[in-house]
């Protein structure tokens, strides 16, 4: 099949959502869940458009407001900040031969089964570790590649190595490397992102492409897994004080913070999860020609675990 050739009007993105996301299971959703949201306006300040940044939703609340987003302006990308799949040895061993078999399984039960809330002690998958449970054995020395994807890999180890790229080895530094399956402790991401698949099955069947297991395609919103780190590089993030530190220096110095209104400031400063959500849509912004000319991956291994995006990837 021909394709036809794609106005350059036509690819532009209309709007980028970045939502920093969460696993809490309680009413703490509504103040950890963050979404910077820019869409282009004629008269808009920021870079030819209109930035918010929000929170207030539950993950219900946010893929229902997602798609109504969707049906406003389909132009558009949006960013969560979770894993979107686990090591293609796990989905096989499930019997998942793709990501989106792997979510229906995960949001049929097993999700939730994984992370101890609806399954005995002596059911638990030990795998599935964390406070208070311990990194399992096979987890742990030469079996350590195991428990995290081939994108986990590149971004949080590889770099760091002999032959590494400096510059993303040093987005990394201070920072230990997280698997999905580490459910409990500081940092751990499995949790969010578990809770994450039910909600991405429903924009997936809603008409959402997800990327790298689908191309993009014009007038049909993107959904990408990213990692605020490799986008808001080396910073304590959790520190007020760095924080506005932060974007203080970025004011002066790049243009795309500049404008940025001083109430948005305000939320960024007083909150982590705002401060990442804030940065990683203005990073979006900056490579949001990158988006429409995304491509499916043939590789069989990241068809199933998928790619965390990063500029020029």
């Amino acid at each position: 099949m021909i394709e036809r050739i794609v106005a350059a009007e036509e690819r532009d993105i209309e709007r980028i959502v970045a939502i920093d996301w969460s696993g809490d299971k309680g009413p703490g959703q509504k103040k950890k869940i963050w979404a910077g949201v820019w869409t282009a306006h004629p008269q808009g300040k920021i870079h030819g458009g209109k930035l918010l940044l929000e929170d207030g939703r539950t993950r219900e609340q946010l893929t229902a407001w997602l798609l109504e987003l969707a049906a406003e302006t389909p132009s558009m990308v949006v960013s969560i900040d979770c894993c979107f799949s686990y090591p293609a040895w796990f989905l096989a061993e499930h019997g998942c031969t793709t990501v989106f078999d792997f979510w229906r399984h995960v949001a049929a039960g097993h999700g939730e089964r994984w992370l101890g809330e609806e399954c005995a002690a002596e059911e638990r998958d030990p795998r599935f570790w964390g406070k208070p449970h311990k990194r399992p054995d096979v987890f742990c020395g030469a079996g350590l590649p195991t428990m995290m994807r081939r994108t986990d890999m590149d971004n949080k180890i590889e770099q760091a190595l002999a032959g590494g790229d400096p510059i993303r080895a040093a987005k990394m530094v201070g920072i230990t490397p997280k698997s999905p399956f580490q459910i409990g402790g500081s940092g751990s991401v499995g949790t969010g992102s578990l809770r994450a698949m039910p909600w991405l099955l429903r924009l997936h069947e809603a008409g959402f492409r997800v990327w790298p297991f689908e191309s993009a395609r014009p007038c049909q919103p993107l959904l990408i897994e990213m990692y605020t780190r490799l986008l808001t590089g080396a910073v304590k993030k959790s520190n007020p004080v760095a924080r506005r530190e932060y974007l203080l220096n970025r004011r002066k110095t790049d243009t795309l913070y500049t404008t940025l209104p001083r109430p948005i400031l305000a939320k960024a400063h007083a909150s982590e999860d705002a401060f990442d959500a804030l940065v990683c849509c203005l990073e979006m912004l900056r490579h949001r020609a990158e988006f429409p000319v995304l491509r499916a991956t043939n590789d069989p291994t990241l068809r199933l675990e998928g790619i965390t995006w990063r500029p020029g990837i």
